[in-house]
């Protein structure tokens, strides 16, 4: 979407500075060790998100938030991509140290060899921050130092399952940059700090996230509308379809409608009212046949569009109240907060904040109790 600059808030800076302060790097080798390989196909390996796995041997990480754990022993660690396509930033935590590693395509990697990690049992986890039409890579495991044995990591506690579809700012898109929204490097698009990934650390969510920067129901930034990928492999309307009987969530959030909003205007036409309202019905109705024990929460702010856009409001409501009247299990919130750029790191903080608060008083959401 195209926005306009801002200040930087006070907060704002103190935040980004805690974010790097926090980012703590492990100790990274030159070059890569030899030892044991442990291939991507291997079962101790867990994936949670929505892959690319035509060849179990090499996973595409396409979407954000998108994840990868595996324990192992030994000193020393390496992790294997190849095929990489575009910009891809990975937070990686081994025992709670957290690194970033950053793969562009035709540069080398960085970020992805470790040494001295000590004795003992490791816990090597792998989310992917940067979102998939930013880029995607090819994951062929790790390397361990010789004869070091791996292990698949404990089962998630998860207390709930939570999925949320949208656009940029449901993506994170510009959450870390400074004074204005900018998109040469996505090292500053983190999806880890958006609203969504804040809102399912609260519960103990297993969070998926499937969005798209520029994305709309009916016009957008992009050659596709939500309708045409929500469900596919890639952000593609050729990609295959996904297997979505793998992973059931319970609470699934849709925000769409700021690009419809933006782009039409940058066109100078009017506001696509009725193929809107039509075409979110139907979407919701997709989603539904998908999932349909589910929770559905038609999301509406994050940004001006959302916000404040009388043109949108209107056609938003009504889809809304369709899908209301014939769907027990749709309802939905709209965000107080509400940011004229994207949404930097504190207003994602603030609509994470109010959505918490909001599921809190939801007779509908009931997430296992908290593990003791």
């Amino acid at each position: 979407m195209k926005t306009v600059t801002r200040r930087w808030t006070r907060c704002l800076i103190t935040a980004g500075a805690l974010a790097l302060a926090a980012f703590t790097r492990l100790p990274a080798a030159e070059s890569a060790p030899a030892g044991q390989p442990v291939p991507a196909s291997d079962a101790r390996f867990r994936y949670e998100g929505r892959f690319d796995l035509a060849d179990p041997a090499a996973p595409v990480v396409v979407w954000q938030a998108s994840r990868i754990a595996l324990d192992f022993e030994g000193d020393a660690v390496t992790l294997q991509f190849d095929e990489v396509k575009g910009q891809n930033y990975f937070d990686l935590t081994i025992d709670g140290h957290r690194s970033l590693i950053e793969l562009r395509e035709g540069a080398d990697p960085r970020g992805t060899h470790y040494v001295g990690l000590g004795a003992g049992r490791h816990q090597l986890r792998l989310f992917k921050r940067s979102e998939a039409t930013a880029g995607t890579a090819r994951f062929r495991g790790v390397t361990l130092a010789g004869g070091a044995p791996a292990f698949a990591p404990a089962a998630p506690a998860y207390r709930t399952a939570l999925l949320f579809i949208g656009d940029s700012i449901t993506v994170g898109a510009c959450n870390e940059d400074g004074e204005s929204d900018q998109w040469e490097n996505r090292r500053t698009h983190n999806n880890a700090l958006s609203y969504g990934a804040m809102t399912a650390a609260e519960f103990g969510a297993d969070y998926r996230n499937i969005a798209v920067s520029g994305m709309g129901i009916v016009t957008g930034y992009v050659p596709f509308t939500a309708g045409e990928v929500w469900n596919r492999i890639a952000p593609d309307p050729k990609s295959p379809l996904a297997d979505l009987s793998t992973w059931t969530p319970a609470v699934i959030f849709v925000n769409f409608g700021a690009n419809d909003d933006s782009h039409s205007r940058v066109l100078k036409q009017d506001f696509p009212a009725a193929a809107f309202t039509t075409g979110y019905v139907a979407l919701v109705r997709a989603i539904r046949a998908a999932y349909p024990q589910a929770t559905i929460v038609s999301l509406r702010g994050g940004m001006f569009g959302g916000a404040q856009s009388e043109r949108l409001r209107g056609p938003w409501q009504a889809a809304v109240a369709e899908l209301e009247r014939t769907d027990p299990h749709v309802t939905h919130y709209v965000f107080a907060h509400w940011a004229r750029m994207h949404p930097r790191v504190p207003d994602d903080r603030a609509m994470a904040d109010e959505l918490v608060a909001w599921l809190k008083r939801q007779p509908f959401f009931t997430p296992s109790p908290q593990a003791r």
